[in-house]
């Protein structure tokens, strides 16, 4: 049973300083006195999660090795994984809240080292406690105030809850109705976001907010006739909103995403440098994905591309370093494939595949770019579905927990400082597929693909055709349609790239 008022007294054995690796902090729990080692990285603490949770006298598993580490507190579970900055609360009920630290944790002599300092909030909340600074090197512990981001509503009204939640990238709004919200729309003018919601009514003198939570610096609401009326005034930090319906349920998640994309905060101008471009062919290996009504395999395709594609580049671009996922019939994991894109210092994710249909020939054909966030029509979600579907060819299936729309607006928050440049990268990629090819636009789209997940860069998926169809299929399969389709995402990067440098002088 962990006690309602702990107190934690640290005493460093070394002086902690920028650049220094390793030391330890001597930590009284109660009458019981331990030694923990703590990871210092630029200023930023760290320590092994599994030595808190003895600490604090609750059990843990360790999973995939000792790369992951689910810890067994009284009311939730928490899972931490290394080289992620994820953390995931399980509640009894099986419910998940995950957590984006803006820093990833460590595996350090086998072990996770979670930052201190950003996991304070997550631990108080899953401890039920207040967790503070009191002094230099002294943490307390204790019960926890009530939430003052939760605004309870009077039950006669259909909005009965809203919550706001700060994140790293920006800040998250929860609606919760006790009816079906059939519409909505979503403005921003001079500094005031407002949110109309059809059909459903509020109490406005209850669903307010002001002193600021991060971007947001004060809510106002209002029935308007039929209608509930939300103004959101934001700072200038920020940048785009989203609102989207929840699981099919009543409620709606409203994301406000910040800068944090900013070349002028970082003295390190070369880290932006255009010089690296990933191509991901997708599937591979003993994934063959969709096969063609002419017997093509979408795998094969995926990779004529991408070879054709980083051949144009090393002739054409030869400043710019070419990284492939994979350049022979291998197969790759979904999740590796981001890493080698982080890895390699990427400034562009191109994965390359093949659309197709369960019915075969289909009159559905052309081209289509994607981008990463929650799927909003149902097309979209089955080829995300589709594509996703590679993780039953991987040893450990299990490490993708499910992405359900909440945990993609997640997930896509985490991409926000990209996305501006994903979103214009698809633009000439549009632009030059419909110029150079004989296919047709599909326009630009978006869905939940996990291979865009890892990737910490601009990032889009590109679906060249259907193989369901005849003409699509003859296209693709043929040396000349793939050299095509090369040439095309060649001209669309060098016009990103021409943008990119001009912003970057600009900053």
């Amino acid at each position: 049973m962990i006690p309602k008022k702990i107190i934690f007294l640290v005493f460093f054995y070394a002086a902690l300083c920028l650049g220094q690796s390793t030391t330890s902090i001597e930590v009284f729990h109660g009458k019981e006195k331990k030694d923990i080692p703590v990871y210092n990285r630029q200023g930023t603490l760290y320590i092994p999660v599994t030595q808190l949770a003895d600490l604090l006298g609750v059990p843990y598993n360790l999973l995939q090795g000792e790369e992951m580490v689910r810890i067994h507190f009284p009311q939730d579970d928490l899972i931490v994984t290394s080289k992620n900055p994820y953390m995931v609360i399980i509640s009894k009920e099986r419910k998940q809240d995950v957590i984006q630290l803006p820093t990833s944790t460590y595996l350090i002599n086998n072990k996770v080292y979670i930052p201190l300092k950003y996991s304070l909030k997550t631990l108080e909340k899953i401890l039920g406690t207040k967790i503070e600074f009191i002094e230099p090197g002294m943490l307390k512990i204790e019960e926890v105030k009530k939430d003052e981001s939760v605004l309870k509503v009077n039950k006669k009204f259909n909005i009965t809850l809203l919550t706001i939640d700060q994140k790293a990238n920006g800040t998250l709004i929860r609606i919760k109705s006790n009816k079906k919200i059939p519409s909505y729309t979503s403005t921003c003018k001079e500094g005031v976001l407002t949110i109309k919601l059809r059909n459903v009514s509020l109490d406005p003198d209850e669903i307010k907010s002001t002193g600021g939570k991060g971007v947001i610096r004060e809510i106002r609401s209002r029935n308007a006739g039929k209608d509930a009326e939300l103004e959101i005034f934001v700072t200038k930090d920020y940048t785009a909103s989203e609102v989207l319906n929840i699981d099919n349920s009543n409620d709606l998640m409203i994301t406000i995403h910040n800068k944090i994309f900013s070349i002028k905060e970082n003295k390190n101008k070369d880290k932006w440098d255009f010089d690296v471009i990933v191509i991901d062919a997708g599937h591979g290996g003993k994934d063959a994905g969709a096969i063609g009504i002419n017997g093509v395999r979408e795998k094969d395709v995926n990779l004529g591309v991408a070879l054709k594609l980083g051949k144009l580049l090393e002739k054409n671009m030869k400043d710019v370093k070419v990284v492939y996922t994979r350049s022979n019939d291998t197969f790759i994991e979904l999740y590796k494939r981001g890493k080698i894109a982080n890895e390699n210092g990427g400034k562009l994710f191109i994965s390359i595949h093949c659309n197709s249909t369960p019915k075969k020939p289909t009159d559905a054909s052309g081209f289509e770019v994607y981008l990463l966030r929650p799927g909003r029509t149902k097309e979209a979600i089955q080829i995300a579905a589709r594509e996703n579907g590679v993780i039953q060819y991987e040893d450990n299936p299990k490490r993708y927990q499910r992405l359900t729309d909440e945990n993609f607006i997640l997930v896509s928050m985490a991409h926000s400082s990209y996305m501006k440049y994903s979103e214009k990268f698809s633009d000439f990629l549009n632009k030059e597929f419909s110029n150079g090819l004989d296919e047709s636009s599909r326009g630009i789209k978006q869905a939940g693909f996990y291979v865009l997940v890892g990737a910490s860069m601009p990032s889009v998926l590109i679906e060249t055709g259907f193989l369901s169809n005849p003409g699509d299929a003859a296209f693709l399969k043929s040396d000349k349609g793939q050299s095509r389709i090369a040439e095309s995402v060649l001209k669309a990067i060098q016009n990103y790239r021409e943008y990119y440098q001009q912003f970057i002088q600009t900053e």
